[in-house]
């Protein structure tokens, strides 16, 4: 099977989008839209998220050691887009921190994390966080299914 195939395939399962940030040593902040994040287990509390090696995210997390994961509302898609690439922000993004890590404010939830481990597994790492702090809000989810943006409607 070739590349696009196995990319409409996984396009098919409807996730919600993420922002993961970092903050490096030299206080360089870095953001990266994904939608590659799961929890893993409760005791330990831990989650896992995929980075591309080709990603500059990858270098950010090796050399801090900490990311947030930000699970963005669907009020918040621009922010997923600007992270992602697709375009630029009227205004700058401003970062909240929380134990000196940055994330977005106004997120479903933000899950502030240590790096517990890594694995390299293809062309991607898959970094363990121990999650340290969690900030949540009220709002409607942004999904992400076949390539376009959604909301979900809560009830």
């Amino acid at each position: 099977m070739d590349d696009r195939t196995f990319r409409n395939a996984m396009g098919r399962f409807a996730t919600g989008v993420t922002v993961i940030t970092t903050k490096t040593n030299d206080d360089d902040i870095h953001g990266m839209t994904a939608n590659a994040f799961m929890s893993v287990s409760l005791d330990p509390k831990l989650v896992t998220i995929s980075i591309d090696h080709r990603a500059n995210m990858l270098e950010k997390i090796n050399e801090s050691e900490q990311f947030s994961v930000n699970i963005l509302t669907y009020e918040q898609k621009e922010v997923s887009m600007h992270f992602a690439g697709q375009k630029e922000m009227e205004e700058e993004v401003k970062f909240e921190f929380v134990q000196g890590v940055p994330i977005i404010g106004g997120s479903l939830a933000s899950v502030v994390c240590d790096v517990h481990t890594s694995y390299e597994v293809g062309d991607h790492t898959l970094f363990i966080g121990e999650v340290k702090d969690i900030i949540m809000n009220d709002g409607e989810p942004l999904t992400f299914y076949s390539g376009k943006y959604g909301k979900n409607k809560i009830d």
